[in-house]
């Protein structure tokens, strides 16, 4: 009797790379056990380390692996921070997957051989099955954005030309493009950020709902007074600096490029934004702001903070 896993068996990578930063290292830790214990998979786990730097190994030791025998795993707590620095290498082609869908559409259209995940948004369980699907999905294959449907002739080549063509970009650049450092910043370049009324000085654009993602933007010496959410957030400063105060857990955040940074819901906390800066920001339900002071006071506490080393 045919086994009748053997199909998706037999596309799988024959080995992974994996690595993760301090907030991903539990989930992946999860998948490296399933991928060897279950899958029977190797894996060369590169451990932990901070989320630019050892995803850019991944990404370095894929783009040289050569083929598609080769795959890599990294990890965060957003799975966006890891993506991007695994992204900046030739033929590492990583896609933060959220769900089985994003998996199998990572897959299908982009033919994605670094799984980046998120150990915020997705508990060991559900990672397991965005892994199998990423594992087992075949390159052009039916998938979700297409109704599960099998891509037409002149879909297909589009993506086999894809294929060939996408490794050069990054081959063929003798020097870095500013203008297309990060996938995210590509979300938001040449698109308006809309005003935030209730803040002066800052603008966003939402680029995904459910869960929500955006951008936003804050003007050099804009302060947010202090607030709170109903939901968790998470950020990554895209440009900048800012200084993050959290009130209810008495600690202070001074943020620059690179820089994640999780607030539970509920959580009061105040802001300052040093130069005009960007960030990335990502949360689970309908956006929602309480204030817990007004713009004033917030401007006169940030004011005595910079004389005493004491949270106000």
């Amino acid at each position: 009797m045919a086994d009748p896993a053997a199909p998706a068996a037999a596309a799988r990578p024959t080995k992974i790379i994996a690595g993760a930063d301090p907030f991903g290292a539990p989930l992946k830790d999860a998948l490296v056990t399933h991928l060897r214990e279950a899958l029977h998979i190797e894996v060369e786990d590169l451990g932990t380390g901070p989320y630019y730097s050892i995803a850019a190994d991944v990404g370095r030791r894929i783009s040289s692996s050569g083929g598609p025998e080769t795959r890599g795993l990294v990890a965060c707590g957003t799975g966006c921070g890891v993506s991007m620095f695994a992204n900046k290498f030739p033929g590492a082609f990583a896609a933060t997957c959220l769900s089985v869908a994003d998996a199998v559409n990572a897959r299908s259209i982009n033919n994605s051989n670094i799984l980046a995940v998120s150990a915020v948004s997705t508990p060991p369980e559900p990672a397991v099955e965005i892994l199998r699907a990423w594992l087992d999905t075949p390159f052009k294959s039916p998938c979700p954005a297409n109704g599960d449907r099998p891509w037409s002739d002149d879909i297909q080549e589009f993506l086999d030309r894809a294929l060939v063509e996408t490794p050069k970009i990054g081959a063929l650049a003798s020097e870095p493009d500013e203008s297309a450092s990060c996938a995210i910043c590509c979300l938001v370049k040449r698109r308006e950020l809309n005003p935030i009324d209730m803040i002066p000085g800052g603008s966003m654009k939402i680029l995904r709902e459910t869960p929500t993602s955006a951008i936003v933007r804050f003007k050099a010496g804009s302060v947010e007074p202090a607030h709170h959410h109903t939901f968790g957030h998470d950020l990554v400063v895209l440009q900048g600096k800012k200084s993050v105060w959290n009130l209810t857990k008495k600690e202070r955040y001074d943020l620059v490029v690179g820089d994640y940074l999780f607030t539970p819901a509920g959580d009061v906390h105040r802001v300052q934004y040093h130069e005009e800066t960007e960030f990335f920001i990502k949360w689970d339900g309908h956006w929602d702001m309480f204030f817990d002071e007004d713009l004033e006071t917030a401007k006169k506490a940030i004011a005595e903070e910079s004389s005493s080393p004491s949270l106000p």
